[in-house]
């Protein structure tokens, strides 16, 4: 067992109000909601890695709500009428975040963004262009002007169609910058996190949630948990965990490539970062392998990665790669956030499909007004 002292379990472990589990992007608007609604409650935020661990620090800093080809294969898949509600989700999401933490302090960049097709990708890019407007007319009432449009590509890619198309409500963000910014807000609200501390169990005993922790445990009114892509045992299967691969150059002379780019229906994505490209996915070379919690890379995805480096975005430069990473992502059969109470005093806002950037900031408000 842990030996507490006298202080430690009086001002961390006693009287605890709310606990959350996960102090990633949703975890903390959780906590931060809390305490606008209960200025007095003692909130302790659980975190089980030296950092937020799942991908909150780990993404590609995209402020983006879906490509037109993400956006048309959601159409496959959900109602016109719930693709329309998880793209305004998406958008009030980022406004929420804009507003909480401000443009300066997350490095908001307007520059929009960009969906590029190979020249093998006919298909899919014809089946684009023919919806364009068709996707522009259902999000009209949304974003009172035109999302998508065509332009010609200006960034000298290789081995794609001569069309961008091109979406001037896409930014980027710097994703460590707004990670710290949540993390000062929380301390300066008098929000307790530890990290390093794992949840191996917990019961909600009807009146209070008792917490288990690796070696301790201790009593909760209640209980949030914010754990994303490491929630699959919590829901039952209805969040599976998605591994993201990704790669940063070196600063590269001369780069001309400024913006949030979009590649093969989402599964590929790119951004400048200063004079260094951002490069990741590829988990659709292997969904099996890339469904998956543990951290890190595989030949065939970084492979891929390189190639496009190579063939499509840096053709005809040299680059040298800095260094690679990987997070996990939550994902379902369903593209719709799983917000729900699992029991009398235990709640759970998780599978944020791959757009947490977008839509964490209004997922962990929502988990915070369950109560």
């Amino acid at each position: 067992m842990m030996e507490l002292s006298y202080w430690e379990l009086k001002n961390w472990f006693t009287n605890v109000d709310y606990t959350i589990v996960g102090s990633g992007i949703v975890g903390l608007h959780a906590a931060l909601r809390l305490r606008e609604r209960f200025p007095t409650a003692k909130i302790l935020i659980l975190e089980k890695g030296m950092l937020p661990q799942g991908a909150s620090t780990k993404n590609a800093g995209f402020a983006c709500f879906g490509s037109l080809s993400e956006i048309m294969e959601d159409l496959k898949t959900h109602s016109e009428e719930e693709v329309i509600q998880l793209i305004e989700k998406r958008w009030k999401g980022l406004q929420l975040l804009r507003k909480r933490l401000g443009d300066a302090a997350i490095d908001f960049k307007p520059y929009g963004g960009y969906e590029l097709f190979l020249k093998e990708d006919d298909l899919n890019f014809e089946a684009c262009i023919s919806r364009l407007s068709f996707v522009n007319e259902i999000l009209k009432p949304l974003f009172k002007a035109d999302v998508f449009t065509k332009e010609t590509d200006r960034f000298g890619f290789g081995n794609i169609q001569n069309d961008l198309i091109f979406n001037p409500f896409e930014a980027q963000i710097d994703t460590g910058n707004m990670m710290q910014e949540l993390l000062r807000q929380a301390v300066s609200e008098n929000i307790l996190i530890l990290n390093q501390q794992t949840l191996t169990a917990y019961s909600d005993l009807g009146n209070q949630v008792e917490v288990v922790l690796e070696n301790f445990s201790f009593k909760s009114q209640k209980v949030l948990f914010a754990t994303n892509g490491f929630a699959n045992k919590l829901t039952k299967g209805a969040v599976k965990p998605a591994r993201a691969q990704v790669l940063i150059t070196e600063p590269i002379a001369n780069l001309g490539i400024k913006g949030t780019f979009h590649l093969d229906r989402g599964y590929y994505y790119f951004r400048n970062i200063g004079d260094r490209i951002l490069l990741g996915g590829g988990r659709n070379l292997d969904f099996e392998t890339e469904t998956t919690t543990e951290f890190g890379q595989t030949k065939i995805v970084q492979n891929k990665l390189e190639d496009l480096l190579k063939n499509v975005i840096l053709p005809n430069q040299d680059f040298q790669i800095a260094h690679r990473w990987s997070g996990i992502m939550g994902i379902g059969n369903s593209k719709n956030p799983v917000v729900t109470q699992l029991s009398e005093n235990v709640f759970c806002g998780v599978r944020l499909g791959g757009m947490g950037v977008a839509i964490g900031s209004l997922i962990g408000t929502e988990l915070a007004d369950l109560i």
